[in-house]
């Protein structure tokens, strides 16, 4: 009786597991819909291409439109995919109708799951902002690759007049944004000094734009209210999928038993949030072991490397002492920033702005001033690089000039 009360309980938590998730994920479908994916049945492939979409295009900045058609919507979720490096070739055999390939879109979104906080990024994304926030991080500024580099053929030519009204464009467009947000931050404080001492919590003091916006359009508070219940829902909804979790990645070992061998198999690590001492050392002797690897690799090839190049003579050597300077530099600014013991802690996260009169004890916040010595030290460590670069610049310069003495180089008046 004890056995068969257990799987019972067992064969029940399932379900509630999978219909926590579901709540939780946007356009989730439901927990039958994963059972038939798990037999791959071809009725549940388009519910899963449809999460797969809304899931990654709201991770995205640049995310795709939600108009796409069916097949686009496919070819774009295997592109999206192959981009974070998913391991499986078969997510790209499969057509891109929805005919087929249920159990191998489930897969793709338990890897998603087990690789990152995939629900927490989604809740973030999806958050009703009360308050005037305004973001300090620049973790995913700097993880980003930014727009390509401009790269011009040698045989090509480039009018110099093109490039000027280029850098005057620049000049113009970084002008108005930076006009633009003076006069925003001239309007929030309006509002904030006409509205103090009207806030219920008197750490804050004063309403917000869109607290202030409520005052005068009753309808948006109904609105912000049904937002705020949907969000509450989906929150407890994440709370429930977290104490149900490990039954689900039991379940998706089944799966990924039924599926037929592959080369690259992808190694689910669900990422379950209980102690983090251990996971921090585990990952601190992986990245020893990864760091003693690679010097074992590039020792060899550095000798050998040095050994061929030994003979190229003065000119050669002092080049590369100066690269390494100029390395060792950016590097030294670099950490001298960013690192927390060797410069000003970094800030992460949004923040709300609040007004306090000078002098006044207020919360642990994050004061302005914080703010804008962590700002200045990004501005010198740019400033460095902006310099290492215009002496490559010049340098160029005085190459091209070398080599084409009947050429006169009349230089643009400084500003």
């Amino acid at each position: 009786m004890g056995r068969r009360r257990r799987r019972a309980d067992a064969a029940g938590a399932l379900p509630k597991a999978i219909a926590a998730l579901s709540r939780t994920l946007p356009a989730g479908p439901s927990p039958e819909t994963f059972r038939r994916a798990k037999f791959d049945l071809p009725e549940a492939a388009p519910a899963l291409w449809r999460l797969l979409f809304c899931v990654l295009s709201q991770l995205q900045a640049n995310g795709a439109s939600a108009s796409l058609a069916p097949e686009a919507q496919a070819r774009w979720v295997k592109s999206a995919l192959r981009s974070q490096g998913y391991p499986r070739r078969g997510l790209v055999q499969l057509p891109e109708d929805g005919s087929r390939g249920s159990r191998e879109l489930l897969l793709a979104l338990s890897w998603l799951l087990a690789r990152g906080p995939l629900l927490e990024r989604l809740l973030v994304q999806t958050h009703a902002w009360l308050g005037d926030e305004m973001p300090v991080c620049e973790c995913d500024a700097l993880a980003s690759p930014g727009l390509p580099a401009a790269r011009v053929e040698m045989d090509s030519c480039v009018d110099i007049r093109y490039l000027q009204w280029l850098v005057g464009k620049l000049r113009f467009r970084w002008r108005k944004l930076v006009a633009s947000q003076q006069e925003q931050c001239a309007l929030l404080g309006k509002i904030h000094l006409y509205t103090r001492g009207c806030h219920s919590d008197p750490s804050l003091g004063h309403l917000s734009v869109i607290e202030t916006e409520l005052l005068r359009d009753p309808e948006a508070g109904r609105q912000l209210l049904q937002r705020l219940q949907k969000e509450n829902a989906r929150l407890e909804a994440a709370l429930e999928w977290r104490r149900r979790e490990l039954v689900f990645w039991q379940w998706m070992d089944t799966v990924l038993g039924a599926c037929p061998p592959e080369s690259s198999w992808p190694t689910f690590l669900p990422r379950i949030l209980e102690h983090g001492a251990n996971e921090l050392e585990l990952t601190a002797r992986e990245l020893q072991a990864l760091q003693e690897e690679l010097q074992a690799a590039t020792e060899p090839r550095q000798v050998a490397w040095a050994a061929r190049v030994g003979g190229l003579g003065p000119e050669w050597r002092a080049a590369r002492q100066a690269s390494q300077e100029a390395v060792g530099q950016e590097l030294a600014a670099l950490r001298q920033a960013w690192e927390p013991g060797g410069g000003q802690a970094q800030p992460h996260g949004p923040y709300r702005l609040v007004r306090s009169e000078a002098g006044m004890p207020g919360d642990p916040g994050l004061r302005a001033a914080e703010v804008i010595g962590v700002l200045r030290s990004r501005e010198a460590c740019l400033e460095l690089t902006l310099q290492r670069l215009q002496g490559q610049c010049r340098q160029e310069l005085v190459r091209l000039a070398g080599a084409l003495p009947g050429l006169i180089w009349v230089l643009p008046p400084g500003r």
